[in-house]
């Protein structure tokens, strides 16, 4: 992977502003495809995979919301529910390779994640309470513990998370 870039980008809580999606349908009224097209010719940071990537994500944390035990009639999701799902389904979908997919894509960090979400906001296909603020994204992971340390060995992993402060349970 490549070697980590220092973040300062923030990020915010959402809510979708529809219901759950499908990429062919549109969200909120939007054609998402030609939304990201927009986005991308404006901010070049992030790749067009990378605004599908987000969006297929907040698909699977409102599933996962909506098949908890504890439902909720909001369909609000914050940031850390949403980095979360984010990690949950990168991890299915990527395996290991997840981070070195997200570098391609030009997200290095949790923050990352939050200014996708909030061009996708500024563009009306998220929506976002008043009481929901950038530094929601900011550091909520490192990267290197979300999206390899799953991967290595019991015993590296063990060795990985009490480099960054953590303990696990044996």
């Amino acid at each position: 992977m490549p070697d980590a870039v220092p973040c300062w980008r923030r990020g915010i809580l959402l809510r979708p502003a529809g219901t759950i999606t499908d990429e062919k349908r549109p969200m909120n009224g939007k054609d998402f495809d030609q939304v990201v097209r927009l986005i991308v010719e404006q901010d070049r940071r992030y790749d067009r995979d990378a605004y599908h990537f987000v969006r297929r994500a907040l698909d699977h944390t409102l599933r996962v919301i909506r098949d908890s035990d504890k439902p909720r009639q909001s369909h609000h999701v914050s940031g850390g529910e949403l980095l979360e799902g984010i990690r949950e389904y990168a991890l299915e979908q990527y395996g290991p390779m997840a981070a070195t997919l997200f570098a391609e894509w030009g997200v290095r960090c949790s923050e990352d994640f939050g200014e996708i979400v909030f061009n996708l906001v500024d563009y009306g296909v998220f929506g976002k309470t008043k009481n929901d603020k950038r530094e929601d994204f900011r550091a909520v992971y490192e990267f290197r513990d979300a999206f390899e340390t799953p991967f290595l060995p019991r015993a590296r992993a063990d060795s990985a998370l009490s480099d960054h402060g953590q303990h696990s349970s044996s």
